[in-house]
Formats: C-alpha cells, structure tokens, sequence
C-alpha cells in the first residue's frame, strides 16, 4: 500500500474511532436513577433541604404520594396528592401497584409505584421525604436496588425544641407531641447509607450534594460504561491492526 493510501486508511480508522467513542460517550452519560431518601424527627430540616434540592436540581423529581382523604382547599390532584378512594387504594396495595403505604388518623397514604419506575428508568432521581416507616418499605421493596437513604440528626435535643418553637404554627401539646415521636425516629438511625448532622443547613446541603455526585457515578447505576470500555479495546485492536 502506498503511503496516501496507508495514510488514507489511518484517517478512515481514526474517524471509525471518533465516531465510536462519541456514540459510546453519549451512552456513558445516561444512568440509572436513584430513589433517593430524606428522613429525620420533625424540626431536623428535612422539608426544607427536600425543596432546596428540588428548586436546584434538574434531576430530582418528588414523589406524588397517593391518599384516601379528602382534598383540602387549593389541593391539585396529581400535584399535591393523587387522591383515590379506599377501595382504589386498597386494589392497588393487593396487586403491588404501591411501594409503601401505611394508615395514618384513619386515612390511607402511599406511593404509586409506576411513576417511579418510569422516572429511574429515565435517569431522574426520585426524591422521598419520609418517616423511618416509610424508609423502611422502600428499602424492602422491588426498587430496593436504587434506595440511597440518608438520615438527619439535629445538633441537639434543645435545638430541635427551639426550632419547633420558633416555627410559630404548634401549639405546646403538639409541639410535645413531636419531641415525643423525635426520639423513636432518632432511634433507627442506624438502618440508613448516610447521617448527617444539620448544625449548618447550608454545610448539610453541601453533604447532600456531595453524596449524591458520588452515588450517581457508582459503576453499576451506568450502564454505559461497558460500551465506553468496549470501544477503547476496539481501538487498542485497529491500532495493533
């Protein structure tokens, strides 16, 4: 072979090469969603770290969760809540339509499950604001794969009165009433990937962040990565060819 044509060959391969490793870059960048879990005792900072996330990250979507109560005044269906009836709620619980549920004052909560499957499987992560109880289930469920849970402890049991205190909205029987429930909740910490303490919310949001960069590049939640790794040896190959 002439050099213009070993040389045309050489360029031939380089832009089979790039044309590959473009398509396999592209690949490397799609993942698996997460099924991602904030719990913590009422006071702790979990809502409000849940709405920064949401209002800064395009990949979080939050779970609608499904009730059999009444609609209260200004409430959407299928933004606030999907509301369903008992028997409804009930039918989807028997055929394992729900990830969770659970009854709470005599009325049903749960989390659909369809939904959630179609956002991992798209990428996006699914953001939980939930009790231990409902942790727990998610942990237990058929997604159990994708649960990233992370738990928040409060500084100190006196912060955690002050801050529901100075919230303004219960009266001292509620506000007593959650101090109560804070420490069975403190108690399964334990039984979560990540605890944080919010002495600083924006130190706890940082930790959040950084949590989630690192388990979105965990190897088995992209599956790309085995077609990255196929073309670079396919490379390898037509440069020893």
């Amino acid at each position: 072979m002439s050099d213009p044509d070993q040389e045309s060959a050489r360029g031939a391969a380089k832009a089979r090469a790039e044309a590959r490793s473009g398509e396999a870059r592209a690949a490397l960048e799609r993942r698996r969603g997460l099924l991602f879990i904030l719990s913590s005792p009422s006071g702790a900072g979990k809502s409000t770290l849940s709405r920064r996330l949401l209002a800064s990250d395009d990949a979080f979507v939050f779970s609608v969760s499904a009730t059999t109560r009444a609609p209260r005044p200004g409430e959407v269906n299928g933004r606030d809540y999907h509301f369903l009836s008992r028997e409804e709620f009930l039918r989807m619980v028997e055929a394992g339509q729900m990830l969770e549920h659970a009854e709470v004052f005599g009325n049903l909560y749960g989390t659909p499950r369809a939904p959630v499957e179609a956002a991992l499987e798209a990428g996006r992560d699914v953001l939980f604001d939930v009790d231990w109880q409902g942790g727990q289930q998610l942990r237990n469920s058929p997604l159990k794969d994708a649960v990233v849970s992370v738990f928040i402890l409060p500084p100190s049991i006196a912060e955690l009165e002050r801050r529901l205190r100075a919230r303004g909205q219960d009266s001292p029987e509620v506000i007593a009433g959650r101090m109560a429930k804070a420490r069975d909740e403190i108690s399964h910490w334990a039984e979560y990937d990540y605890v944080l303490v919010n002495d600083d919310l924006d130190r706890c949001e940082a930790e959040i962040r950084a949590i989630l960069a690192a388990e979105r590049l965990r190897r088995e939640r992209r599956p790309g990565l085995v077609g990255f790794v196929q073309a670079l040896n396919r490379e390898f190959e037509e440069r020893i060819a």
